[in-house]
């Protein structure tokens, strides 16, 4: 287990990062996703912060990676600073990975989401299924620099177990006999896929901002 709390959630970057100790600017607007990032990847010697509010950069990309270097790409061109993105889906085997890239956009909210996954997959024995993420870091130029995908295995269940975000409640991770909802930020950052990217993000992150040793 962590010997200390997870970081407080980055507050929104307010100036452009000129100088000093180098800003690595988590580029999303998702609230949950910006806080677990930011513990996850537990950068020492970096200020951490949100993205600029109110910016919304539209998903293109035909990819995970490809939606990851656009977001990273435009939000370091805007700010200036180092920015992290990840793009992140859940893949059902049964319905041909669906819904995959469009996980966020499989219906206007969580429950409606969640409820339109179960409903498709039905009775279905077969209900194998994977959390997929993938990171990229562009430079203060809105170079990407470095990237990192991960894999998290496990099954849907036929309901919510406990409760948070996305799919959370109805992704069973095996490894850790638990919904993803009832995961500790320890066995999320182990077993997620969002903590294995960052865990292959990170020593390609302090090597970039010369943090090595």
């Amino acid at each position: 287990m962590p010997r200390h709390a997870s970081p407080p959630l980055p507050a929104p970057l307010q100036s452009s990062c000129d100088g000093g100790t180098p800003t690595l600017v988590i580029a999303s607007g998702n609230r949950h996703k910006v806080e677990e990032i930011a513990a996850m990847l537990d950068a020492t010697g970096l200020r951490v912060a949100g993205q600029p509010r109110d910016l919304e950069i539209k998903e293109t990309g035909e990819t995970y990676l490809a939606n990851a270097r656009l977001k990273a790409e435009t939000v370091a061109s805007l700010t200036g600073c180092w920015a992290l993105a990840d793009d992140s889906g859940i893949e059902v085997d049964a319905l041909e990975g669906r819904p995959g890239l469009y996980s966020a956009r499989y219906a206007p909210t969580d429950y409606e989401r969640i409820h339109r996954l179960l409903h498709e997959l039905g009775d279905s024995l077969y209900r194998g299924a994977s959390f997929v993420s993938a990171m990229a870091l562009a430079n203060p130029r809105g170079i990407i620099v470095a990237e990192s995908e991960g894999i998290c295995r496990g099954l849907v269940l036929h309901a919510p177990q406990g409760h948070g975000p996305g799919y959370a409640p109805i992704f069973y991770v095996r490894e850790a006999g638990a919904s993803y909802a009832q995961l500790n930020e320890f066995q999320k950052s182990r077993f997620g896929s969002r903590g294995r990217a960052a865990r292959a993000m990170a020593p390609q992150l302090r090597a970039c901002l010369g943090l090595e040793g």
